[in-house]
């Protein structure tokens, strides 16, 4: 069977990896709109409704619009955008997140595909919650890298232009008042009472990511040393393909226990890692930011919607 995809924002840089994405597969039929049509309601529109899967690589308000303009019931949409991932008649596109979100994404028409640093914070943070490690009033700071391939297009230009400001060749944080937009979804994913303080930092190169949340013991719900934080993250994702908990401290992953953010560039892994003692753990999930936080996430939702082999085109 050959599926209809139309991806409106195909040019942007998640629709593009999920075209990457879909090279040799025989189960899916492209539909393209003209370059003069990209921003035409009709055309986008008819394709829409054409599809079997929509993919929204779009800003939000173009997403909302988007879902206002399918007129029928077969049409499944995959939104990469914020719009969605709060919204309680939308699917949390997290596979990896419990037991039952699998078969509530197989289930779904309408998935919100999780934002990048949400998806490591929530597969860090939400298995503590649920196992009760840490109550949900917690007082969670996250702290993150990304490689600037995340920062849009216009930025993009700019790290990769000759004339480069000196201050793009370091790592620079940003989000300063506490109002990212992926703070919604990390509070309301992991069920925590308050959102985290979040300091995320874009860096000087491409792509990949690590997003870290120290913890201290004599906060938990009961003391666990960072071993025992370790047991209770490996066991919550022992079954997982796409989510690996590493050996506790990195111990013969890390090299000279660096943990550099952009090795799982161009994979939909991501990697869990338990450090710290008996007071103070750190848990740190990388991945790539355009992968397991974008379009790999994307491309794994479809094909559990498809109700097919969730690795298709993706290893």
């Amino acid at each position: 069977m050959s599926y209809k995809i139309f991806i409106d924002g195909q040019e942007g840089t998640t629709g593009l990896k999920i075209i990457e994405r879909f090279q040799g597969r025989t189960d899916v039929e492209l539909l393209k709109i003209d370059e003069a049509l990209r921003k035409d309601i009709s055309g986008r529109k008819k394709l829409i409704n054409q599809s079997d899967f929509t993919f929204l690589c779009l800003p939000d308000d173009a997403a909302i619009e988007a879902v206002s303009l399918v007129e029928n019931n077969h049409t499944k949409i995959i939104d990469a955008s914020t719009a969605h991932r709060t919204n309680p008649n939308w699917v949390y596109g997290l596979p990896e997140l419990s037991k039952q979100q699998r078969e509530k994404i197989k289930n779904a028409n309408r998935v919100a595909v999780p934002g990048c640093y949400a998806s490591g914070f929530i597969s860090i943070v939400s298995p503590l919650v649920a196992h009760n490690v840490i109550v949900n009033d917690y007082p969670i700071t996250c702290h993150a890298v990304s490689g600037y391939s995340g920062a849009g297009k216009k930025a993009i230009a700019v790290y990769e232009g000759e004339n480069k400001p000196n201050e793009y060749n370091s790592p620079r944080q940003y989000a300063l008042g506490q109002q990212h937009k992926h703070l919604k979804e990390m509070q309301a994913i992991t069920g925590l009472t308050f959102p985290p303080m979040f300091n995320p930092i874009v860096d000087n190169y491409f792509s990949g990511m690590v997003v870290s949340v120290p913890l201290l013991s004599r906060l938990m719900s009961k003391k666990y040393s960072a071993k025992q934080v370790h047991e209770v993250i490996a066991n919550h994702y022992q079954e997982e393909h796409f989510v690996k908990v590493m050996p506790f401290m990195g111990e013969g992953v890390l090299q000279d226990g660096f943990l550099a953010a952009n090795t799982l560039a161009d994979t939909n892994m991501m990697q869990i890692f338990v450090c710290g003692n008996e007071e103070q753990v750190l848990v740190a999930a990388r991945l790539d930011n355009l992968g397991k936080g974008a379009s790999g996430a994307a491309v794994q939702c479809m094909n559990i919607m498809m109700g097919i082999d969730e690795t298709t085109g993706l290893e």
